[in-house]
């Protein structure tokens, strides 16, 4: 269907060519997933949108062959282009929320998209998008039609996408990280569509990850990118039997698997050593050998809860409510309400770290959000070393927040673009009074970004100068400053390389041994839950589900939910297990 010869993408930038992409050849067959798979930066999106010629033409220079059958797409006009794009290949984006225009209606969107190929009219391409809604499973397709983007959830713009990009019959689907950052229970119905789809159309399928545990659950064959090169290729039973490339041992290996327990993620620096000159060097480490060395010593996991659990608890909740209303009656005082958080109590240890694990809309975020009183709870009890945050004045409770901290989910929307680093980890000092002056200050965010793996230079820099996993080093740094005992993490790792997510993973975990730190840790991905926590409690529809020993809670789930988010989990994450 596709093969792609020297494939070169270079961009210019202030400090010259960039090459993004440096001569990759592969081979796309009738009715096969290829998928595609490596950390921020590989290329492997870059690829993709250069197989729909999407890039910037004044600042991209592409060379080599794109032949989608016998035509080269790379000689193809704009206009000539048009034919194939949408058409005959389509794409489904990341991002759903800022691949779909906010201002015009679903419905009208993927009507446009079946217009612009096809000469049909407005009743009948309307017909045919609803149609195709029913194809993706998205509920009561006429009123998704007359919808907003806003007023959907995660996996149904996701289906919205799906449907526009299948919307002309296209040959060739190409899947951009159309998983990323949804729950796991969400992009298992996504991968079983997209399987299902392909089946029935004859479709090829491209899928792009950083996630092998996606892959491996979807996937024919696979090609490993580093850099802008392949550095492998194999079929996906090969991959995970078999790696042959260091930097593919890493990916496999960083990835938390529910079937192990580790004290410490393996990170690809474990596998691969880049030298001076900047070429790759292959560690005398192989994943078998890592693995027994990071594995959790039995006797002190048992010592570690002894000692947690013969503690008095430092945060006790008792039935707490948040409940939002929703609709006011016109003539009558009674209203409607979402109970996000619906009559939870539990009680967490110094020390401990309490993963919370839900989807998303299961009251998590509201949870950990209550707690802080970022959102007032609508009633309940919170103690925390016997204070009643509840009863606590605006004083007490600004003061008590040197002591609960949270990290948010998406730290470029939580960090200041006008500050550089340097103040932003500095800001929260000098509004607490924390050191005389400066001087002191900016010491402590030096031994702070040290401690965070990040350089000196780094403080007087911007947020969007740093990576994504950089962007959450920074937030991590910052809810240090105050010297907190309780961290709340809510979804810190969600939308992270999973290279990245282990890196941060194993620094929260040091960071809570060399800090004594209580962490609540939220996430939708179960298998990370299990891996940092020593107990799990699982969330639906705002109540707790089941509570219990981290491993007791995945080894004899109690509950159906458990159980369903469980088998949800890519069974890529438990082959490289």
């Amino acid at each position: 269907m596709i093969k792609i010869s020297n494939l070169q993408v270079k961009f210019n930038t202030e400090e010259g060519l960039f090459d993004a992409v440096k001569g990759i050849s592969f081979e796309l067959q009738q009715g096969e997933i290829m998928g595609i798979v490596g950390e921020s930066g590989s290329g492997k999106s870059v690829t993709s949108l250069s197989i729909m010629r999407l890039h910037d033409q004044r600042s991209t220079k592409l060379s080599g062959e794109i032949l989608f059958g016998d035509t080269d797409l790379l000689k193809l006009t704009e206009k000539q282009m048009l034919d194939y794009r949408g058409n005959r290949i389509s794409m489904i984006f990341q991002e759903p929320m800022t691949s779909l225009n906010p201002v015009f209606t679903c419905g009208f969107q993927v009507s446009e998209a079946i217009m612009q190929h096809q000469k049909i009219s407005k009743e009948t391409a309307k017909q045919k998008t609803i149609d195709l809604f029913n194809e993706v499973q998205l509920p009561r397709p006429e009123n998704i039609f007359d919808s907003y983007p806003h007023q959907l959830s995660g996996g149904q713009k996701q289906r919205v996408m799906i449907a526009m990009a299948l919307s002309c019959n296209p040959e060739v689907l190409i899947a951009d990280e159309p998983t990323t950052a949804l729950d796991v229970t969400v992009q298992k119905t996504i991968l079983q569509l997209l399987m299902r789809l392909k089946n029935e159309r004859n479709m090829s399928l491209i899928f792009i990850s950083h996630d092998l545990g996606v892959i491996g659950e979807i996937a024919d064959k696979v090609i490993v990118m580093y850099k802008g090169e392949i550095v492998e290729s194999a079929t996906v039973q090969q991959l995970f039997s078999n790696p042959k490339h260091p930097y593919t041992r890493g990916l496999l290996a960083c990835r938390p698997s529910p079937e192990r327990r580790l004290y410490k993620l393996p990170v690809v620096n474990d596998f691969l050593k880049i030298s001076d000159d900047g070429k790759m060097l292959a560690a005398d480490e192989t994943i078998s050998h890592l693995i027994k060395k990071l594995t959790i010593d039995e006797q002190k996991a048992r010592d570690r809860k002894i000692k947690i659990y013969s503690q008095a608890p430092l945060l006790q909740v008792k039935q707490l409510k948040t409940w939002y209303p929703v609709k006011e009656g016109l003539f009558s005082a009674s209203k409607e309400y979402v109970k996000a958080v619906d009559g939870v109590s539990f009680d967490v240890f110094p020390g401990e770290t309490l993963g919370l694990v839900g989807e998303s809309g299961c009251g998590k975020s509201t949870l950990g959000r209550s707690l802080l009183r970022l959102i007032e709870p609508t009633s309940g009890e919170i103690w925390y070393n016997n204070s009643d945050l509840r009863k606590l004045g605006t004083k007490d409770i600004r003061n008590l927040r040197r002591d609960i901290q949270i990290i948010f989910q998406d730290p470029y929307s939580s960090l200041n673009p006008r500050l550089t680093v340097g103040q932003t980890i500095m800001e929260p000092m000098e509004v607490h009074g924390v050191f005389a002056n400066n001087r002191d200050r900016k010491d402590r965010v030096m031994e702070l970004l040290k401690r965070v793996n990040l350089k000196p230079e780094h403080f007087n820099r911007y947020p969007h100068e740093f990576s994504g996993g950089q962007r959450q080093r920074i937030s991590i740094a910052r809810a240090l400053a105050l010297k907190p005992k309780f961290i709340i993490c809510d979804e810190s790792v969600s939308a992270l390389d999973v290279s990245v997510q282990a890196q941060v993973l194993n620094l929260l975990r040091e960071l809570q041994e060399e800090f004594n730190l209580t962490y609540i840790f939220i996430s939708h991905d179960l298998s990370v839950v299990k891996h940092i926590s020593d107990r799990m409690m699982v969330m639906n529809n705002g109540k707790i589900e089941e509570i219990g020993d981290a491993e007791e809670v995945y080894n004899n789930p109690q509950s159906e939910y458990t159980r369903k988010l469980i088998q949800a989990i890519p069974k890529g994450a438990l082959l490289s297990a």
